[in-house]
């Protein structure tokens, strides 16, 4: 059963974010490192990187430069930075026999290599599948900040660790209780329990990509319905929570769900400059998104993304894409857990320089051609790129959202597309990474099948693009 693999979306970090965690239209981003979900705490899933392969071969080796294997289910998506690629899987591949069973794990990799270097392995809550579904693993994505590599553990655990492991020999910051201290294995420096600390009950699986700005890092907690489906244990418990970087420790919280979450939670924040503030904008399980100023956590605007008349579960959808911020604007879809099937969705630009209630006021366009959706956007020269569950990628412009095109890949969509050199790169639940144009024709440059299904999104780094399947991590480079 697949019901939480939907909360892969998540992915977050931020190594090239030394003087300020906010490189917003970075000119390197993907050309460098690639330290967090959608490469900038904005999200959007574009890259300046060039000359990376279109066609390549898992079979034959075409422009395949390394190969590392996963557990049997992976759905977060790498992230690279300083030399070591971090990704979340489960414990399917056993590589430390005095950690077995089911376990959420996050593996890390030598970058130029493919060579194992280190794991954080969690056990399985006793709650059960209430709280910790069987075999997802860590769903979301690390977020690297200047060497710390910054997650979320299947448990509700965010945990601050060493990119490096005890590969320096050392080991590092105020936590000293690991029990296991060797090379392959986590050198935590700070941990936070969010069910210890802020009482909230993840549904299903504990989920979030963190993102950084100056000494704050955010997360969402997850919080949700217990397995009656009916019943919310913790309605007071906060949705998103900002923890000090350096000391692990809570700084704000909100709330503002309470007793209206649908399902669950699995957004994951973004973090923006919008009309002159920092804001972190988050997408909620009552169906709304809410953004907040940065340092405070005051709440500055909510929307919501159903229409009134919109009914749970038929029609009324919660949010579990990531927002996305450009241009003032932020760009979202709602949807449902994958396992709820198909059904209608909404797609929005909005403008989040107003305040309040901005469901009228804030509405620039909604476009209304597409299903239910737990992806992100790519938004790049006027052409907002959104796939549904159902399939289907929407080119759609960014100004008015009228639909330009519309591209049926024949395989429901988990991940996100991602533009890079003028193409948008797609993959897909039968395995396939579809290469098109990223312009006003659609063309299909090629297909790449990667042997099985694609839940995550491709992610460009330092000439090479990596790509996760169910149970590998390839990286890719033009053959010289």
């Amino acid at each position: 059963m697949r019901h939480l693999l939907l909360k892969k979306l998540a992915v977050a970090g931020a190594a090239l974010i030394a003087l300020s965690p906010l490189v917003l239209s970075s000119a390197s981003k993907g050309v460098t490192d690639w330290p967090m979900w959608g490469g900038s705490p904005d999200r959007n899933m574009v890259s300046d990187a060039t000359g990376l392969p279109t066609v390549w071969d898992v079979k034959t080796g075409k422009n395949i430069k390394w190969v590392a294997a996963l557990g049997s289910q992976s759905y977060g998506n790498p992230v690279v930075a300083n030399g070591v690629v971090l990704i979340g899987t489960n414990n399917e591949l056993l590589r430390d026999a005095k950690q077995g069973g089911d376990r959420g794990v996050v593996m890390a990799f030598r970058e130029t290599t493919g060579e194992f270097m280190w794991q954080a392995a969690y056990e399985k809550l006793t709650s059960g599948r209430a709280n910790d579904w069987p075999f997802q693993g860590i769903a979301s994505s690390p977020l690297v900040l200047d060497g710390v590599a910054y997650f979320m553990s299947n448990r509700g655990v965010v945990v601050a660790a060493d990119v490096q492991g005890f590969h320096d020999n050392e080991n590092d910051g105020p936590f000293k209780e690991e029990k296991l201290t060797g090379k392959t294995d986590v050198d935590v420096i700070w941990q936070f329990d969010t069910m210890e600390a802020v009482g909230n009950f993840p549904h299903n699986l504990a989920n979030s990509s963190p993102v950084g700005f100056e000494n704050l890092i955010y997360v969402s907690t997850g919080n949700g319905q217990d397995e009656s489906h009916v019943n919310i244990p913790s309605p007071k418990a906060p949705s998103i929570i900002a923890i000090d970087k350096v000391t692990g420790e809570l700084v704000w919280e909100d709330a503002s769900p309470g007793d209206k979450i649908l399902h669950g939670q699995w957004s994951t924040p973004a973090v923006g400059m919008i009309g002159g503030v920092m804001q972190v904008v988050h997408g909620q399980g009552d169906g709304w998104v809410r953004g907040y100023e940065a340092k405070t956590g005051k709440k500055l605007w909510e929307f919501d993304t159903n229409p009134p008349d919109s009914v749970w579960p038929k029609t009324r959808n919660e949010v579990i894409a990531t927002p996305v911020i450009y241009e003032n604007a932020v760009y979202i879809a709602n949807g449902q857990d994958p396992e709820h099937g198909e059904g209608v969705g909404h797609l929005y630009a909005i403008d989040a320089t107003k305040r309040g209630n901005i469901t009228k006021t804030g509405q620039i366009w909604h476009y209304d051609d597409i299903r239910r959706s737990i992806s992100t956007a790519s938004v790049k020269d006027g052409i907002v790129y959104y796939p549904d569950f159902s399939g289907f990628l929407h080119a759609v412009d960014q100004k008015t959202g009228k639909q330009i095109w519309k591209h049926d890949m024949f395989a429901a969509i988990w991940g996100s597309p991602i533009v890079i050199d003028g193409k948008v790169y797609l993959g897909d639940e039968d395995g396939d990474v579809t290469v098109l144009n990223a312009d006003r024709t659609m063309k299909v440059i090629a297909e790449n099948n990667m042997g099985s299904s694609v839940y995550s999104t491709p992610v460009p780094a330092n000439g090479t693009l990596f790509v996760v399947n169910r149970n590998q991590l390839v990286a890719l480079s033009e053959a010289k």
